[in-house]
């Protein structure tokens, strides 16, 4: 089950969708391996420092949207894509009309 409070608070802050879009496609990276990106990259890449990036995963992981491995001095990031997929399963919920609401139409 997820924590619907705390992935929307996530991915309430513009530097923190920044982030995520980083992890889904980094592009290359002087420590990014096997589908793990090196904090040092999300540095370099967002020019973001480093007390603002371990700050915007500690509420990324605490969310379930990452996940984390230390190596050595740096740690490297994951998207756990089944926290984005619970997620939108619950919010396709309410994509659906519940009975006796009305529906609006957007006209183009």
């Amino acid at each position: 089950m997820i924590e619907n409070d705390r992935i929307f608070k996530a991915l309430g802050d513009p530097a923190r969708i920044r982030i995520l879009e980083f992890l889904r496609a980094p592009g290359a990276g002087c420590c990014t391996f096997a589908g793990q990106i090196c904090a040092c990259d999300i540095e370099r890449e967002l020019g973001l420092s480093q007390a603002t990036i371990s700050h915007h995963m500690k509420l990324l992981i605490e969310a379930g949207l990452v996940s984390a491995t230390k190596r050595g001095r740096w740690m490297h990031y994951t998207l756990r894509s089944q926290s984005f997929a619970e997620a939108a399963a619950w919010l396709s919920t309410y994509a659906q009309a519940a009975p006796g609401t009305q529906t609006e139409r957007v006209s183009a």
